[in-house]
């Protein structure tokens, strides 16, 4: 860590050149005799990223940036926060620290929270930047998080794992068991330690497969912002052995769309089948990620349009965790109707249908855009359709 990046006339000519171009600076060259021109170039692509993913972080002064990949791999501050409504106790350790982001919320409910971070300078990094953003409950460890439990008695309500998924021999990883740490090898020595277990996990993760490697599974939390899967959250509880729930959310700007739902109602639910009626339903990506594709019918009492669809129909409007729109007419897929219907800008998506959506723009010269919001599907006949829609405010 090279404090002299913290210098006043440094820390101005970072923010000064946050959106000038980069390989103009590093062509020309900057002269700042302490430092070296790629350690302030570093500075400003990371603190760059952090704009909107870490406002905080962005607006306080003299925050000390890690390389743009920490801040690529940390949470944002909205799932940061939405963790933060998961959680009650005392005292938290979280055993792969990172930049701190879930830290920082984290002191915000609980008196102690332990960061542990195995890279030391990185370590370094987050201490400072906890004092400039003046939170006095956060202890930061520079040593590996499950030596820390092994090597010390104590006692936590909650320990939060964000197992690495980048495996020095395999690369990128998915399973739990490929992560480090490996959290699966590892789950009775962190029982031993807190009866309460949150691990943060790729969005990629099956849910069957993440449920076979761990134990004790209470809830699982799908967590997306703005209609993308960001993270799942698995909370475990010490000796839990009954049902597990999953809980769905889509964070959007002025609202959070949820859907909450026991996971033994996938297998044993079952759907409604109708053909478009007067509204068009579109789950959001956390209800996809479930796989809740019977109960979200079952239970907001909606008409799925075929098994393999994944849209949904009815006569009357209803707040749903999705997208939702106004039918105005179904059509067979055919290249000489729709030629007749005259769309030339449209807004397409494709659900159970066997042309991708640029195949369909090319093949019928749709352009992007516009008011009308056209579906590509298949209905409960097995024949192709085209449903036109105007999207419900």
């Amino acid at each position: 860590m090279n404090t002299h990046l913290l210098n006043t006339e440094i820390q101005a000519f970072i923010n000064n050149h946050l959106d000038t171009n980069i390989a103009s600076l590093l062509l020309k060259g900057i002269n700042f005799p302490s430092l070296e021109t790629k350690e302030i170039i570093e500075q400003i692509e990371a603190k760059k990223r952090c704009k909107t993913k870490l406002s905080t972080w962005f607006s306080t002064e003299k925050i000390y940036y890690p390389n743009k990949l920490n801040i690529e791999q940390t949470s944002s501050e909205t799932t940061a926060k939405h963790k933060l409504g998961l959680l009650k106790g005392k005292t938290i350790i979280d055993l792969t620290g990172g930049f701190g982001v879930d830290c920082y919320y984290f002191a915000q409910h609980f008196n102690k929270v332990i960061h542990c971070e195995i890279n030391e300078q990185l370590s370094q990094i987050v201490s400072h930047n906890y004092n400039q953003l003046e939170v006095e409950n956060i202890q930061t460890i520079a040593q590996d998080g499950l030596a820390y439990l092994q090597n010390n008695e104590i006692s936590l309500d909650w320990i939060y794992i964000d197992p690495s998924r980048r495996h020095d021999s395999k690369g990128k990883v998915f399973f739990l068991k490929d992560c480090l740490p490996n959290v699966p090898v590892h789950i009775d020595l962190l029982f031993n330690k807190a009866n309460n277990i949150l691990i943060k996990t790729s969005p990629l993760l099956d849910l069957t497969i993440g449920l076979n490697e761990l134990k004790h599974v209470k809830t699982i939390h799908i967590v997306a912002v703005n209609n993308e899967v960001k993270e799942l959250l698995w909370v475990l509880e010490n000796g839990y052995t009954d049902g597990v729930t999953i809980e769905t959310c889509n964070i959007k700007k002025d609202t959070n769309e949820t859907f909450r739902f026991p996971l033994e109602e996938k297998i044993s639910t079952s759907s409604q089948y109708s053909l478009p009626l007067a509204y068009l339903y579109e789950p959001n990506a956390a209800i996809m990620k479930s796989g809740a594709f019977h109960t979200i019918a079952n239970k907001l009492e909606v008409s799925k349009l075929h098994q393999h669809s994944h849209l949904y129909t009815n006569d009357t409007l209803i707040d749903f965790p999705g997208r939702a729109f106004k039918i105005e007419k179904v059509m067979p897929y055919n290249k000489k109707l729709l030629k007749k219907e005259g769309f030339e800008k449209a807004n397409i998506t494709t659900r159970n249908f066997p042309e991708s959506v640029e195949q369909i723009r090319k093949k019928h010269k749709i352009k992007d855009g516009g008011d009308v919001y056209l579906f590509f599907t298949t209905d409960l006949e097995n024949n192709k359709i085209v449903i036109q829609t105007k999207k419900v405010a």
